[in-house]
């Protein structure tokens, strides 16, 4: 047991341990704080491929969209139910 007393009146002994201490737990980068950015960084990562994926898809949606006429016109009239002078326009609302 002296042996161990020995050490905790050594000030650079003390010091150490305090400031490891303050790091792990007491710091405003501690391991706790480590950890919970590293799982936001992982989850906002998925969230960016996911959002990558979404808009390569719609690129390639509005690139076939706007080669094709008839894919333009049947986009306007499912989408934003336009219509022709001469027709009537009907839409059925499914329950």
């Amino acid at each position: 047991m002296n042996k161990y007393l020995k050490y905790t009146k050594n000030f650079y002994f003390v010091f150490t341990l305090f400031f490891v201490i303050w790091m792990v737990f007491i710091d405003s980068n501690d391991i706790f704080s480590q950890f919970k950015l590293s799982s936001k960084l992982k989850e906002l990562q998925k969230q960016k491929e996911f959002y990558l994926d979404k808009k390569i898809k719609i690129q390639d949606d509005r690139e076939e969209l706007m080669s094709n006429n008839e894919m333009l016109e049947k986009f306007a009239r499912e989408r934003y139910l336009m219509k022709k002078k001469s027709e009537d326009l009907y839409v059925v609302v499914e329950e």
